[in-house]
């Protein structure tokens, strides 16, 4: 799907070929994968319509969506925004499991939940999945063996259930060099505090919620000093834009 490149410089771009150099050189952190953030928001800032996101993307913004997941080795999700999206595998096209197989890479990426409640939504496709692998945190043990899906439960006590303390063992116990973060705001909002975001993709939809009391892309405790952006590049297609920013 080709979008036109507005920076660095002007170019016509197709979504798969530019996103397939993106962990191109990376150099994740010791101690933690290198994380994307990817959000889609409407000109007036809202994250969701009617308390889901779908309304405000575009067929663009899924193509978006789907060429990041493949190319990472991992993705984290909050289990409200897995509840309310019904989310199933990570990846449903055949086309982009086979390309990660032919790179040598797990077909598709390992799906991360991070509960502190230890409840997570067993009810969603993706605990149907056979092929899914999930790994979920939480604080007490978990009994997942009713579910199709390949689960591990990583036990943390109260005191050590952070998110550097998940992002750590995703690094070191899976070997995942590089997550993707898809929200809910609140998860994104504490990604933050914790000092974890690397970069952030952001669809600005050409769409106005007109009030409401839906959220923006963060919830949750202000920064004290704000997170400082660098823009790597905008893209743009059928009036949505698309922004990547480093995150100072």
């Amino acid at each position: 799907m080709d979008f036109r490149q507005l920076l660095p410089t002007t170019a016509t771009v197709d979504a798969d070929a530019i996103l397939a150099t993106l962990t191109d050189n990376l150099e994740p952190p010791a101690d933690r994968p290198y994380t994307f953030v990817n959000f889609v928001a409407s000109a007036d800032g809202r994250a969701t319509l009617q308390g889901r996101s779908g309304g405000l993307g575009d067929e663009g913004d899924r193509a978006m969506f789907h060429g990041l997941r493949e190319q990472v080795d991992a993705v984290l999700t909050g289990t409200g925004t897995l509840r309310t999206e019904r989310y199933g595998r990570i990846l449903g096209k055949a086309e982009r499991r086979e390309r990660r197989r032919a790179a040598g890479r797990a077909i598709e990426p390992l799906a991360c939940i991070v509960s502190r409640s230890g409840i997570v939504p067993r009810e969603i496709p993706l605990f149907a999945e056979p092929e899914a692998r999930v790994v979920v945190y939480c604080p007490h043990a978990l009994d997942l063996s009713d579910v199709a899906a390949q689960v591990d439960v990583v036990v943390l006590g109260p005191d050590h259930l952070t998110l550097h303390a998940a992002l750590s063992h995703l690094r070191t116990e899976h070997g995942v060099r590089t997550l993707l973060c898809e929200g809910g705001p609140t998860l994104f909002s504490s990604m933050l505090g914790e000092g974890l975001v690397d970069e952030l993709f952001l669809t600005l939809a050409p769409k106005l919620a007109g009030g409401g009391s839906e959220p923006t892309i963060t919830t949750g405790s202000e920064l004290t000093t704000p997170r400082e952006l660098a823009i790597r590049w905008l893209l743009e297609r059928n009036g949505s834009l698309y922004l990547r920013y480093s995150v100072g």
